[in-house]
């Protein structure tokens, strides 16, 4: 059966997202020639960001995944629409590319309030953060992405102006320095970390609301999939859509790019419509397999298996052998890989689990019968 989105689609909505891919489009081809980021990444460039911006949905009703976060949300944003007053302070975590820009966003528009965006690493300074602040209209909703890179100075202006909407403006230097308090419309920020670890236990504290999201089902992500079509005017089948949903990793980022990959060879070398047997073909192009591994993942657990024997072998060594950075190796590529088991973290290294043989072809060696723990 051949389908064309997912039922009826604004003309305005279809517009505004062929402009931002074709927009990205013309300047990828007006930069001068580089290394292409992974197709499966969970990080996204300007133009991405441009894409995605027209792929959002703009209301909690049209959100699909993390039923419990949106339940939570949705309680929290119509008490606070009944009382006339700003909701919790809110604190997404998660890994990239899940949707805590999205949602942030969708607070906003719930509220019927201005949205004011910026991240930790733009705030260098605490009059920076005051700059900002200071500015706001009452019931304004401020969205920090990747917020444990806050500036001390800046983090520590923050804890005021969450509890008491007050900053205070320090004016002079040395004995002579005075503070003025300033007051500062009542707001609601809304801030996103990929690693809540990080953040300090007094800002953490101060959040009324904290979610965690999750990575999305397979049946989940197929539902944005044919969303996103619909959008960008993709024609596909239903197995090419179950087929991009389970090579995604989890990831709606991901998944949506995949799906403009997979279009764009649907449209050169094909009939424009993305099929089981196209998505396949396209995304084998794409180096990226049935389990959603690229080349990174693939040449991460080859080397421990072929060169290293199965391991361990420590994380240094490893990216020697990789021709690859440490943090390239740690942060891109083993997450994936002891998520779906294929890799596993031991305290003498890494090692490849019999899942990660069995997935190269390889028979695995009897001794993984049981993997070393902790104690060991």
């Amino acid at each position: 059966m051949t389908v064309k989105g997912d039922g009826e689609v604004g003309e305005d909505a279809l517009t505004g997202a062929e402009e931002a891919e074709l927009a990205a489009r013309r300047r990828a081809m007006d930069r001068e020639a580089a290394d292409a980021p992974d197709v499966v990444s969970a990080l996204a460039d300007a133009d991405e960001r441009a894409i995605e911006s027209a792929l959002r949905p703009k209301r909690l009703t049209e959100f699909t995944g993390q039923a419990r976060v949106r339940e939570q949300l949705s309680l929290i944003l119509t008490s606070a629409l009944r009382r006339g007053r700003p909701p919790d302070h809110l604190l997404l975590s998660g890994p990239p590319g899940l949707g805590k820009t999205t949602i942030a966003m969708i607070v906003a528009a719930e509220l019927g309030a201005p949205l004011r965006i910026t991240s930790g690493p733009a705030i260098e300074r605490s009059g920076d953060l005051a700059a900002i602040l200071s500015t706001l209209s009452e019931g304004e909703v401020v969205f920090i992405d990747e917020i444990h890179r806050l500036a001390r100075p800046a983090e520590e202006m923050l804890y005021l102006a969450m509890e008491d909407f007050r900053v205070d403006v320090v004016i002079g230097k040395g004995p002579g320095a005075t503070a003025i308090p300033l007051d500062i419309a009542p707001f609601t920020l809304v801030g996103a970390t990929t690693r809540s670890g990080l953040l300090p236990a007094p800002l953490r504290d101060r959040f009324g609301f904290t979610a965690h999201l999750d990575f999305y089902a397979p049946e989940e992500l197929e539902q944005i999939i044919r969303r996103s079509a619909g959008l960008l005017g993709v024609t596909l089948t239903d197995e090419g859509a179950a087929e991009l949903s389970t090579r995604s990793r989890g990831t709606p980022r991901i998944a949506n790019r995949l799906l403009r990959r997979v279009r764009d060879y649907a449209e050169v070398r094909a009939d424009g419509v993305v099929t089981l047997e196209i998505a396949r073909t396209a995304l084998e192009i794409y180096e990226v397999d049935e389990y959603g591994l690229d080349r990174l993942d693939r040449g991460v657990l080859e080397a421990v298996v072929r060169r290293f024997g199965g391991g361990p072998v420590g994380l240094s060594t490893l990216a020697v052998a990789l021709g690859e950075e440490a943090e390239t190796v740690e942060v891109v590529a083993e997450p994936f890989l002891v998520r779906r088991g294929l890799l596993a973290r031991t305290p003498r290294g890494r090692m490849a689990t019999a899942a990660g043989w069995t997935h190269l072809g390889l028979t695995p060696p009897p001794s993984l019968a049981e993997l070393p723990t902790l104690f060991d």
